[in-house]
C-alpha cells in the first residue's frame, strides 16, 4: 500500500502513542523521519520503530521532498514557530493541541495555509473516536430532544506530581483551560454547534508550584498563567452552557460532561478518551442506562485525526480534525481568558462547519 508520509517534530512525552498507533494501527501514514532538540530522544524512536530518517532539525525535516504532513508534538508555546516554518517550506501541518497559543499566533497560520492552500488542523481527535460519535448520533437521532445546554468539569491539582517537565503547564499556552480545555470545548461544538458569547472569570491561586515528580524534584515553578476558569458559552442553536477547568483543586475525579435536552441528558465519556461509557437518561426509563459504542476507535486512538487529514489529502476532501475548527476552539479559549482579565462578555467571531460522522471502513485503520 502506497502510504502517506508523515515527519515528526518533537519526541516527548506525547509522541509514545503517535508512534505506536501511526506504526501499528492505522496503515495508510507512515512515520519516513524524526527530529527533536534532545537527538536521544529521536534516535530511541529510529531504533524502536524502525524509522528510515533521523533528522538533525526541523528544517531538515521541512525541506525533504519525502515529507507529506508534519506532525508537530512540540510544546504548546513552540506550536506556532514549528508550524509557521512547515507551512513557509509548503509542508501540510498536523499539530498537537492547541493550534498555537494565543489567538494572534492562530490567525497567522490559519492565513498562511491558506494563501499557500496547504492543510492545517490538530488534535484534538478524540471526538472522533467511539465514545463521542456515538454521542452526536444520539443527539442527531433525537434521543434528548432539542439540546438546551451543557455542563463540564476538569478538576485536578495540576501536573508536578506526575509529569516528568511539568514547567510548560505554567507558562505562556499552558494553564487547565489551554491544556485540558480543548478537550471539552472540541466535543461540545462538534455535539451542539459553534459558539457565539462568552464570559468567565478567572484566577490564579497558587502563585508558585513545587514538583514533587522524580525528574525535577523540589524545583520551583512560578506560575505565569490562570490555573483557575469558570466559563459560560452561549450557542448560536441557543443552547447555554458551562466549562470548569482547574489545577488548583482537590477533588476525586477528574472529568465529567453532560448535555441537557428537552426530552433528557446525555452523559459524555471523558473527552479525553476515545471510548465509552456513553450514559442516558430519560425520564420514562427512570434511570440512567448505558448505551452501545456504535462506531470504531474505542481505545486509545491518538493519530486517528492525522490519519483521517492523510485520507483527506489522498482525496481531496476536508479534514475533520480541521483548522477552522481548532481555531475556533483557539478563539473560546482566548475569549475565556480575556473575559476573565476584563470582566466582560466576548463575541466569537470565527465559524466552522460540522464535517461527516465517521463512517466504518472495514478494516481497522483505513479510514473511509
Amino acid at each position: 500500500m502506497d502510504t502517506v508520509k508523515i515527519g515528526i517534530v518533537g519526541i516527548g512525552a506525547i509522541s509514545g502513542i503517535y508512534l505506536e498507533n501511526i506504526t501499528n494501527t492505522f496503515k495508510e501514514i507512515e512515520i519516513i523521519g524524526v527530529c527533536d532538540l534532545i537527538r536521544e530522544r529521536a534516535e530511541k524512536a529510529v531504533e524502536k520503530y524502525q524509522i528510515p530518517k533521523l533528522y538533525e532539525d526541523m528544517y531538515e525535516l521541512f525541506n525533504d521532498p519525502e515529507v507529506d504532513i508534519v506532525l508537530n508534538l512540540t510544546r504548546p508555546y513552540e506550536h506556532y514557530k514549528v508550524t509557521l516554518e512547515a507551512l513557509k517550506a509548503g509542508k501540510h501541518v498536523y499539530s498537537e493541541k492547541p493550534l498555537a497559543a494565543s489567538l494572534k499566533e492562530g490567525k497567522e497560520l490559519m492565513a498562511l495555509s491558506r494563501a499557500r492552500g496547504l492543510m492545517l488542523g490538530g488534535a484534538p481527535d478524540t471526538f472522533l473516536g467511539a465514545g463521542i460519535q456515538t454521542c452526536r448520533k444520539l443527539i442527531e437521532d433525537g434521543y434528548i430532544g432539542k439540546p438546551l445546554g451543557a455542563a463540564g468539569f476538569m478538576i485536578c491539582h495540576g501536573h508536578e506530581s506526575w509529569h516528568p517537565d511539568p514547567e510548560f503547564y505554567y507558562t505562556y499556552g499552558g494553564g487547565p483551560m489551554f491544556d485540558m480545555g480543548p478537550y471539552y470545548l472540541t466535543a461540545l461544538v462538534n455535539l451542539l454547534g459553534n459558539v457565539s458569547d462568552v464570559f468567565a472569570m478567572t484566577g490564579t491561586n497558587y502563585p508558585q508550584r513545587v514538583i514533587t515528580s522524580k525528574e525535577h524534584f523540589n524545583e520551583i515553578i512560578n506560575v505565569d498563567v490562570p490555573t483557575h476558569y469558570v466559563g459560560t458559552m452561549q450557542f448560536e442553536s441557543g443552547a447555554i452552557g458551562t466549562l470548569f477547568t482547574t489545577f488548583d483543586v482537590h477533588y476525586d475525579q477528574q472529568a465529567r460532561l453532560e448535555i441537557y435536552g428537552t426530552e433528557g441528558t446525555l452523559f459524555v465519556p471523558d473527552p479525553n478518551g476515545f471510548g465509552g461509557p456513553v450514559r442516558l437518561f430519560r425520564p420514562e426509563h427512570g434511570s440512567i442506562q448505558e448505551i452501545p459504542l456504535v462506531f470504531d476507535y474505542k481505545e486509545n486512538s491518538r493519530a486517528l485525526g492525522l490519519a483521517d487529514m492523510a485520507k483527506a489529502f489522498r482525496t481531496g476532501r476536508k479534514a475533520r480534525a480541521n483548522a477552522d475548527m481548532t481555531y475556533h476552539v483557539l478563539e473560546i479559549m482566548e475569549g475565556f481568558a480575556e473575559s476573565g482579565k476584563e470582566k466582560k462578555l466576548i463575541s466569537i467571531e470565527s465559524r466552522f462547519e460540522t464535517t461527516p460522522a465517521m463512517q466504518r471502513a472495514g478494516i481497522c485503520g483505513i479510514i473511509e
